[in-house]
């Protein structure tokens, strides 16, 4: 009786055993899903640019959350020697409905669309106290505030700069070179095989002649 006891236990432990390593198996696969539909911002797949003192440049944000957005607020921070400075934020109500914004910049304007979950400003008269750190950031109530930000960078120069394209001329150069010089090879043994074959059946013909006279009685 004690060894029948023993095994309902070691099954009834066994079972509870199994429950909780599959309870912890659809929580990671719920914490792996929510991670995915989160409120994610981005600033591209490339994070700065240059621009010319005095030029217009586009500082890009964009957002994304596979669950929808709802009263979504964003904003944009220049990060001024470590003082955060607001240029701008907005808010957008639903999906679809343009943002209410504030710009708190003269020279800053909100250039972005929820259409297309851009939040992208422009940045006028760019001077050289500009250069610096734009921090795009973006919270989603619809998420439980779930928030994310980016940062993209920008450097100011006198003038851009020129792209040395010589080694990419030489790379071309010698590629066409090499490319011409197998076409004439390949052209001159064309004809050379042609001349061959041409000269093989001349010869085959007079070889013909040269038997059938022989053959022919006197």
């Amino acid at each position: 009786m004690e060894s029948k006891g023993n095994g309902r236990f070691s099954l009834s432990r066994c079972m509870r055993s199994g429950d909780t390593v599959h309870a912890s198996v659809v929580v990671t696969l719920l914490l792996v899903i929510w991670c995915a539909q989160a409120l994610e911002v981005s600033v591209g797949k490339v994070p700065f640019v240059e621009a010319m003192n005095g030029s217009t440049v586009l500082l890009p944000c964009t957002y994304s959350s596979c669950i929808g957005i709802k009263n979504l607020n964003f904003n944009w921070h220049y990060n001024n020697n470590g003082s955060m400075m607001k240029l701008c934020k907005g808010v957008i109500p639903i999906e679809g409905v343009e943002p209410r914004v504030q710009v708190f910049h003269e020279r800053i304007e909100f250039v972005g669309s929820s259409k297309d979950s851009n939040i992208s400003i422009l940045l006028f008269n760019v001077t050289f106290e500009d250069e610096g750190e734009y921090t795009c950031f973006a919270k989603n109530p619809k998420e439980k505030d779930r928030n994310h930000s980016a940062i993209f960078t920008l450097f100011v120069v006198d003038e851009l700069k020129v792209v040395d394209n010589t080694v990419t001329v030489i790379i071309l150069s010698v590629v066409g070179g090499v490319i011409g010089l197998v076409i004439v090879v390949m052209v001159i043994k064309t004809v050379v095989l042609f001349i061959l074959k041409k000269s093989a059946e001349k010869n085959a013909g007079i070889r013909t002649d040269i038997s059938a006279a022989t053959a022919t009685p006197l």
